[in-house]
């Protein structure tokens, strides 16, 4: 009985340091990074770019880079692209519309999730 519970205890232990409440934030409203080649144009000045939940607004997404990539948030813009419709043939359809966000990082501040790709 002591194992189990000395067990559970390493387990606790053993979790990422970000792990918690806020970090709940960022999972739920940063989907991925947008990589195109404007973005790594832009990440050369500290703007990234981020795809994310439609309902997401620039106070959510702050917190989110800030605590998923310990950096130093200066500004958010958001970008919403709205759906466009799309002719297949004799069928109609529409390309899905999603919101982007161009995070402004303080002089100095880097995410390394950018620099390998």
């Amino acid at each position: 009985m002591a194992t189990h519970q000395q067990k559970k205890t390493e387990e606790k232990e053993s979790k990422p340091a970000f792990v918690g409440k806020a970090s709940s934030v960022a999972y739920t409203s940063l989907l991925e990074p947008w990589i195109t080649e404007k973005s790594h144009a832009s990440a050369a000045t500290g703007k990234y770019i981020f795809k994310v939940h439609g309902e997401a607004n620039k106070q959510t997404v702050r917190r989110a880079i800030k605590d998923l990539y310990q950096v130093t948030v200066v500004g958010v813009n958001m970008v919403t692209i709205h759906p466009k419709k799309r002719v297949y043939g004799r069928s109609v359809g529409w390309k899905a519309g999603f919101k982007k966000a161009i995070v402004t990082l303080k002089e100095g501040d880097k995410i390394e999730l950018f620099e390998g790709v």
